[in-house]
């Protein structure tokens, strides 16, 4: 019959008790301690990292498509040359092809700027096409309304507050792995020193019987 070795207690884990490191116990050991509070930190630090975070870049972003609906302007320009292929009205084109095109357009200040858009196919020469223009008659996109940039914002700043909050809640999960770990090996040195005693009780119980 093959012999068992005994290496040492197992560990049977039966219901978890809540908030067990906050309570009075004589069991309980500064390593527990550290670990709650650990625990505790990590918490709080992922949800105020995370509603922080998300609420900076909700605002920022907010903030800056606000300043675009304010500053960037309509401006009409005009077409420059023919634009290629032909007009719905001489083809089977669809009304609704565009195609791009130089397009030239005078700002505030008088200066004329030019830029490529996309404008309706056969465009003649001086057709008028609406643009977007910013503060320095650059061509921009058509600004987002107020709308659509509440949701982005909202949608950025959701993913900026995950990122931000997964970096306190990993590092507190590979705190508390190392504390778990420091555990195991403080009962392992535990059970080194004590388990051979608790075979001698055994053997002076059974020969005191």
């Amino acid at each position: 019959m093959p012999l068992k070795v005994f290496r040492g207690p197992k560990v049977f884990r039966g219901p978890k008790a809540r908030w067990w490191r906050w309570r009075r116990n004589p069991l309980k050991r500064r390593a527990d301690v550290v670990e709650a509070w650990v625990l505790l930190g990590a918490w709080l630090l992922t949800v105020l990292a995370g509603a922080l975070g998300g609420l900076v870049a909700a605002r920022s972003v907010e903030h800056g498509l606000a300043e675009e609906r304010a500053e960037w302007r309509p401006v009409v320009a005009r077409v420059v040359g023919r634009a290629p292929g032909n007009s719905p009205v001489h083809s089977h084109t669809s009304a609704g092809e565009r195609v791009w095109a130089k397009v030239r357009w005078r700002v505030a200040d008088g200066s004329v700027h030019t830029g490529q858009v996309r404008v309706q196919a056969g465009s003649r020469a001086g057709t008028p096409v609406t643009v977007w223009t910013d503060p320095q008659g650059h061509l921009v996109d058509r600004p987002t309304s107020a709308s659509e940039a509440d949701f982005r914002g909202a949608l950025i700043g959701c993913l900026v507050g995950v990122s931000a909050a997964a970096v306190p809640f990993v590092a507190g999960l590979a705190l508390r792995g190392r504390l778990e770990r420091r555990r195991m090996d403080a009962w392992d040195a535990e059970w080194a020193r004590l388990g051979p005693q608790w075979g001698g009780w055994s053997d002076h119980g059974r020969r005191s019987g």
